[in-house]
Parts: structure tokens; C-alpha cells; sequence
């Protein structure tokens, strides 16, 4: 260990954050390498070392011949100053090494409030913030995950940008970084053939054209480079890579727990969710590879806990024979099975009443909206009755806790809507006084609402945000109509999600105030310590930046949108489709029950999607 780390460590919080040695962590002699690739996560050890791409790639990546793929995490405040002080570059976890001395640089994005992140851990390692800046081949800086659907307002600092799903497309990008280094080619040649992998955005061969009202004229393509870039996906997701021996960390984590994914894609067309859009089309795993899979993990770790992880577990064809397999396996070794994702309009007694043998739960659904005209509008396919069905089965069982999250500022939300969560909080209230064969314990409702944040790539992406003051005066009348003393309401506040939504549908522009906010001294901004909105302000001011341009402002469906260049797999046609059909207050129909033609089918072998 360095000596300046072994000073350090003390001062800090949460040491083991920092020092690596973890139980299944790989190992590789340099000597017999020829190419290092740093895995950045821009967040603490303990969101990071949580998320399943993370785990997905380390393992992917250093199964390539060659490749050694290792850890970087974004120091706390307090490490992140005595590492500035004490002239410690930020490193590795496996070797210790500094980010600088590492061939391939690669960031896992998935939230847009971690951007000022990646910037101080590009400064932190000694490394020039742009891409211009770093004229020498390596280290090849670039970044992958969801929020890179829309590239744009971190353009300036990527080298290349990874669009889709990350394990289908990272080897190829390092073989050809290692090709470059043989034949001693120019960032520039690098560039030119890099452009050329499917999946592979590099936004330095693209040149963004606006209108006089500032709206997107075009984006030009450099010559040899493709007109638009098309998401690249996995589409064996059968046997793709799942790590049954993924490191145990050796601190507490946000998800201490084995997570395994059940399969990708969501059945749903909920018309505000972009991780349902943009990661079709579906793709499961079998009963048996998951069982496999599941109690393999279980093994290699020790964790009491495993988790079904997807979009919508309930949708699961395998759910029942699943949790059958695993509670055999679990029960007998104090081992707990939860299922997040449950919607309440297939919720199933008998699935809860198996897997919480071990350790009961609470339940949480998300109806959303308040209403069932609004719940139409978004296609959220979950009725009223559905919920009071669930909710009641479930009373009748001995759960006494239920959450329910909301979204405020829906499109065409009205404050009977908003007046309508409360109505429907009631509502539950009353089920459990019902239903509930034993009231001595009480009962606890959980009442959570966010800002809804217009997204790329969904139907909604292009409504406007509400304003700040119109969302807290929709929370002020929710909250003076919440009655029932059994009834806690919880809300996000809503200046994240102002400066959520500026970023997720931001253009090029907004590179330049990123770095301003950065270079106040903004960086772990989804975290309540880092964020400060009026250093966004401030910074949004000096740069030219309008807010309510990009959050508040109603788009055409002709406009050209900052991501139009970035294909997804879902056709615009589909989203004018939904965006009308929202409207009009009509449903759209799941995948299982009649396919929407939205043309993520084509992805797949025979044009055919697990839906």
C-alpha cells in the first residue's frame, strides 16, 4: 500500500472504501498484459460496487485475453481533500495504480447528476478534461450506460461514447485500441475506425448546426463516419455473461445482496420510462440458467439475501417455478428471496406468501399517477382495482407496511390528479381496516411523489418539465390533503430535478457550464452534500445557459432533437404514435398482448422478442 494512502486512510471515513483486497477481486502479473482498462464508476465505492453492470463488465472485460480490467471509484469529500493535500493521484483498487497509467479509461454513466463526478475524477488522476486536450492515443477516455442515449452535453470530454449495452461492444473497442498501439496510429486514425464499430458514437466526428431560436438545425457527420449510430445489444441473453463469482465487498453496500437478472427489456410501454424504451426488446433468461446461476452466487459469497432483478419482475413467464427452485435452496439455510418490481395488476399472494418464509418485506407498488385519466394517459395498465385487490390479498396475509410512488407534473396532470393520490392513500387505509385479520399492530403507508422528468428516447420526450414553484405548490395541496394518520408522505425535491431534466434533453452547449459548475467545486451531486443549485445557476448564468429552455419548454414533434443521431431500436413513428395516443387518454396494449411494430423486434434473430 502507499505510504501516502496508509497516512490518509485514518483521517477518513469508511476506510475499506479505498483499499481494495476483496474477496473474489482479480488479480493479473502486468508482465503478461498488454492492455490495462480502468472501470470507473463516478460515484462511492458503495453505489457503485451495487450495480450490476459494473460486476457484468469487470468480469467481461478481464475474461478478454490480454486485459486487465480494474476498479475506480469517486472518493468522498473527505478523501477526496486529503488525497489533493497529500498529492495522491486517484488509483486503482486492484494495483494501486494511478488512472493515468492505464491504456483505456472507461466510465459507467447511468444518471445524469453524476457528469461533474467524472470530471473531478478525470482531474483527480492528472488527466486533461477534453478530448481535445488529450492529443497522445492513450489513455482513451470514453464512457458507456444509459444516459449516454443522449451523448451531447458530455461530448466534449468523451473520446467515444458507447451506445447500448456495453459487454456486446467494449472488447472490440479494446482490440482495436490495442491494434492502434502496435501500429502506432494517431488518436485521429483511431477515431476513423473506431467510428466504424457498430455501437461506437465518437461526437468529435460530429458537428451540431442551431437555428437562430436556438433549437438543433442538423447534425453533421464527418465524411466516413455513419449518419446515425444504432444502440448495440446482447442478443444471446441466454448465455451471456452473468458473474456467479462477483467480488464480496468487504464494507457495507447500498445492495448487499446477490442481484440476479431475470431478463432485460420491459413488456410494458409506459410512456414516461426510458430504461423500458431504450433497453427493448425483451430477452429472458431460462428457469434453469437462472436457478444455476442464482444458488452459484449464493455459494461464492455468503449473502443471506438474493434479489430478481429487471424492469418488471411480476412479468416473468418463469416467476412462479423460479421461486419455487430457489426457496428450495434458501429455506434451508436462512437464506431470503425478495422481488422488487411488482405491479399490482398481476401481483401474486402466492409468490410473497412462498419467498417471505425466510424474512418478511414490506410491499411496494407504483401506481404513478393519481388517477385512472392520467393513469391511462402515461399507459400505466394498472387500475385502481387492481391495487385495492393486491393491497387487500396482501392485508388478508399480515403485511401492515405498503409504500406507493407517485409522479407529479405528468403531462396534462390536473389537481384533481394530484387530490387524487390522496383519495386513493385513503383508499388503502380503508382496505386494511377491512382486511387486515389482526389491526393490533397498525398499519404504515408510505406516500412517496417525485418531479417527472421528460426523458430521450420516450413518447414524452417532448413535453415540457413543470416549473419549480408549480411543482411545490402541487406537493403543498397533496400534502394539506393527505388526512389519514397511518399516511406518510415523502417528496423529492425539486430542484434536482430541474437540473435532471436540463441535462437529460441538453444539447453540446451545455459542456461549458458543466465544467463551470465543476470548477466551483460541484462534483457527487446526486448526493444532498454535493448539490447546490445555485452554483447551476450561477455557472447557467456565466455560460449563456437558459434553463426553461431545455427543461420547461414544450418541443415540436418536427423539431430535430439533440439525440436524433443516436438510435435507440424504437422508431420515431412509435413514439408520435404514443405521444398521441397519450393525448387522447388512450391504452396501449403490452408487448405479450398485441406488438406495437416500435421496431426493437429487429434486433433479434427471426424479428421475434421474448415479449
Amino acid at each position: 500500500m502507499d505510504k501516502k494512502l496508509e497516512r490518509i486512510l485514518p483521517l477518513v471515513q469508511k476506510p475499506a472504501r479505498y483499499t481494495g483486497g476483496e474477496y473474489g477481486e482479480i488479480q493479473k502479473d502486468k508482465s503478461e498484459v498488454d492492455l490495462r482498462m480502468a472501470l470507473c464508476f463516478p460515484d462511492t465505492y458503495e453505489i457503485g460496487m451495487s450495480n450490476t453492470g459494473m460486476r457484468i463488465l469487470y468480469q467481461v472485460l478481464n475474461d478478454l485475453p490480454g486485459v486487465w480490467c480494474e476498479r475506480v471509484f469517486a472518493p468522498w469529500f473527505d478523501m477526496d481533500r486529503q488525497m489533493r493535500e497529500k498529492g495522491l493521484p486517484l488509483y486503482a483498487l486492484e494495483s494501486g495504480d494511478s488512472l493515468s497509467e492505464f491504456d483505456a479509461i472507461g466510465f459507467s454513466l447511468g444518471y445524469e447528476m453524476a457528469y461533474t463526478t467524472v470530471l473531478e475524477m478525470l482531474d483527480l488522476a492528472g488527466i486533461p478534461l477534453r478530448s481535445a486536450e488529450r492529443t497522445s492515443l492513450t489513455p482513451l477516455v470514453f464512457a458507456g450506460g444509459r444516459v449516454c442515449c443522449n451523448s451531447e452535453p458530455m461530448a466534449d470530454f468523451f473520446d467515444l461514447m458507447i451506445i447500448g449495452e456495453g459487454e456486446s461492444v467494449d472488447g472490440e473497442v479494446l482490440q482495436l485500441l490495442r491494434e492502434a498501439k502496435a501500429a502506432g496510429w494517431s488518436k485521429a486514425e483511431f477515431f476513423r475506425r473506431a467510428a466504424l464499430i457498430g455501437g461506437v458514437y465518437v461526437p468529435s466526428l460530429y458537428t451540431p448546426e442551431y437555428n437562430a431560436d436556438g433549437t438543433l438545425k442538423a447534425m453533421h457527420a464527418a465524411p466516413g463516419a455513419p449518419e446515425r449510430v444504432t444502440k448495440r445489444i446482447v442478443t444471446d441473453f441466454e448465455n451471456s455473461c452473468f458473474p456467479v463469482d462477483a467480488i464480496v465487498p468487504s464494507t457495507e453496500i447500498v445492495h448487499d445482496r446477490v442481484g440476479l437478472e431475470l431478463f432485460r427489456g420491459c413488456i410494458r410501454g409506459c410512456r414516461f420510462c426510458q430504461a423500458g424504451h431504450i433497453y427493448r426488446p425483451v430477452r429472458s433468461r431460462s428457469v434453469e440458467k437462472c436457478m444455476e446461476y442464482g444458488k452459484e452466487s449464493l455459494a461464492f459469497s455468503g449473502y443471506h439475501e438474493i434479489t430478481l432483478l429487471s424492469l418488471s419482475t411480476s412479468d416473468y413467464r418463469g416467476l412462479n417455478e423460479l421461486c419455487d427452485g430457489l426457496m428450495d435452496y434458501c429455506e434451508s439455510r436462512g437464506i431470503g428471496l425478495s422481488l422488487p418490481s411488482l405491479r399490482a395488476d398481476n401481483f401474486s399472494m402466492d409468490i410473497m406468501q412462498r419467498v417471505q418464509k425466510v424474512r418478511k418485506s414490506g410491499l411496494t407498488f407504483a401506481p404513478e399517477a393519481g388517477t385512472q385519466r392520467l393513469r391511462d394517459v402515461i399507459n400505466k395498465n394498472v387500475t385502481e382495482e387492481d391495487l385495492l385487490r393486491s393491497c387487500a390479498v396482501a392485508f388478508q396475509g399480515g403485511w401492515n407496511s405498503v409504500k406507493l410512488y407517485f409522479m407529479l407534473g405528468l403531462p396534462t396532470e390536473t389537481d384533481e390528479d394530484v387530490l387524487g393520490i390522496a383519495e386513493l392513500a385513503d383508499r388503502v387505509v380503508h382496505c386494511w381496516r377491512e382486511n387486515s385479520p389482526n389491526r393490533s399492530h397498525g398499519l404504515r403507508v408510505t406516500v412517496s411523489t417525485s418531479c417527472f422528468v421528460p426523458k430521450p428516447h420516450t413518447p414524452f420526450q417532448w413535453e415540457p418539465q413543470v416549473t419549480r414553484e408549480e411543482y411545490m405548490r402541487r406537493v403543498t395541496l397533496l400534502r394539506d390533503n393527505m388526512k389519514a394518520r397511518a399516511v406518510t408522505y415523502n417528496w423529492h425535491d425539486a430542484d434536482t430535478s430541474l437540473t435532471e431534466a436540463v441535462l437529460s434533453r441538453g444539447d453540446r452547449r451545455l459542456g461549458a457550464m458543466i465544467e463551470n459548475i465543476w470548477r466551483q467545486g460541484g462534483f457527487l451531486e446526486s448526493w444532498s452534500e454535493g448539490f447546490d443549485l445555485k452554483r447551476w445557476e450561477r455557472a447557467a448564468e456565466e455560460e449563456g445557459i437558459f434553463f426553461p429552455f431545455y427543461a420547461n419548454r414544450e418541443r415540436s414533434l418536427d423539431e430535430v432533437l439533440p439525440w436524433d443521431h443516436l438510435y435507440m431500436g424504437v422508431n420515431r413513428r412509435h413514439y408520435i404514435h404514443e405521444y398521441e395516443q397519450a393525448h387522447q387518454g388512450l391504452l396501449s396494449p403490452d408487448c405479450r398482448a398485441q406488438c406495437s411494430g416500435c421496431g426493437a423486434a429487429a434486433f433479434l434473430k427471426g424479428g421475434r422478442c421474448d415479449g
